[in-house]
Parts: structure tokens; C-alpha cells; sequence
């Protein structure tokens, strides 16, 4: 009998990695990444400890299938607004809108982990920019805006989706607690704009 499913190992493999993975983001919310104790993953995912690093070399592993799963939730967010809304400015403050909305499911000290790992000189080898679902979505409605005669001739649109996504994570890195974010945001958002617009 030939079955399309996952075997018994693989789900098995599969359930194991995700309560590593639930286990791991409750230590990172308690202690942050650096001092997040393996040992305490483990025990709370019921694993011996070698088993965190077959599934996870290194802590910032973790935060790398975390980012993946975000990234294609906000992906997938983005795209159905986009259905409905083909404007540049919207599509770019929705897009920030999502991403404070993951700081708040998160608790700030995992989600300024999470920016972090995008400036880690640690950063586990991944795959360039086009295998990023945001990233792609946003150079995507670039790029119909550009056609649209919205944006400039000489923008490149994954360069500028690319500068966008690493400028909204360092300011959000860098000022949390800062009294003006909203403005400094609102700012940030209407200079990305300025950047692409013809001319």
C-alpha cells in the first residue's frame, strides 16, 4: 500500500521539532537568546539534550525558522492586502503595521532578537534576498507601481525593497523605547516614498 503522507518518523520528527521550537521561544522571552539555557529547553520539551542540536545547531537557528515562519505569515498577510489595495504607500505602512504587530505576539526581548539576527555576524548561511517572501512581495508592488509611472525609471525594485525591510529592522532595533517612534516611523515610511518616486 503506497501512502502520500509523512511516515511515522517523520511526524514524530516533526512533533519533536516543534516543541523545541515552542520550548526555545519561551526561554528566549524569559532570558533573550544569549542567555537562554539549552538545558532548560530540553527539559521542557521532554528531549535529551543532544536531540536541541539535531534539530537546531545553534541557538540562532532557532530564531532563523522562527523568522522563517513570520516572514511567510507576514507574506501571506501582505499579499491578500494587496489584493485589495494597489497603492505603494499603503502596501509600505501596512507592511510596518505587520511588523509591530509581530513585536507585540512576541514580547519586545524575542523580537528584538529576531531584528538582531538580521545584522548577526553569527547568522547561520541563508539562501539571497529573492528566496525572502517579503522582500519579494514589497519589489513585487514596487515594480507595479513602477509600470504604474509611480516610481522612477532608475529605481531597482528588489534593491529598494531590500533597503526599506534592513531600515525599518535597525530602527526598530535601535529605538524601542523611544518616545517619538510613531513619528520617527511615519518619517521613515515618507522618505522611502521620496526614494522611489519618478521624478
Amino acid at each position: 500500500m503506497v501512502t502520500d503522507g509523512p511516515s511515522v518518523r517523520e511526524v514524530k520528527r516533526m512533533q519533536t521539532r516543534e516543541r523545541l521550537l515552542g520550548a526555545a521561544m519561551a526561554e528566549f522571552k524569559r532570558a533573550g537568546m544569549a542567555e537562554a539555557d539549552v538545558s532548560a529547553i530540553v527539559t521542557a520539551a521532554g528531549v535529551a539534550h543532544g536531540t536541541f542540536y539535531f534539530h537546531f545547531p545553534t541557538k540562532e537557528h532557532v530564531l532563523l525558522e522562527l523568522e522563517n515562519r513570520e516572514e511567510d505569515r507576514i507574506a501571506a498577510q501582505l499579499n491578500r492586502f494587496a489584493d485589495q489595495h494597489r497603492d505603494l504607500a499603503a502596501i509600505l505602512a501596512e507592511t510596518v503595521r505587520r511588523v509591530l504587530g509581530l513585536e507585540r505576539r512576541l514580547g519586545q526581548a524575542l523580537f528584538r532578537d529576531l531584528l538582531a539576527l538580521h545584522f548577526s555576524q553569527t547568522r547561520p548561511p541563508v539562501d539571497d534576498s529573492e528566496n525572502h517572501a517579503v522582500i519579494v512581495l514589497i519589489a513585487r508592488e514596487i515594480g507595479a507601481a513602477q509600470d504604474r509611472g509611480e516610481v522612477g525609471a532608475q529605481v531597482q525594485p528588489m534593491n529598494s525593497a531590500v533597503f526599506f525591510l534592513l531600515g525599518l529592522y535597525a530602527l526598530l532595533t535601535t529605538m524601542n523605547d523611544w518616545a517619538n517612534r510613531d513619528g520617527v516611523l511615519a518619517d521613515f515610511l515618507a522618505r522611502t516614498l521620496d526614494s522611489v518616486r519618478s521624478r
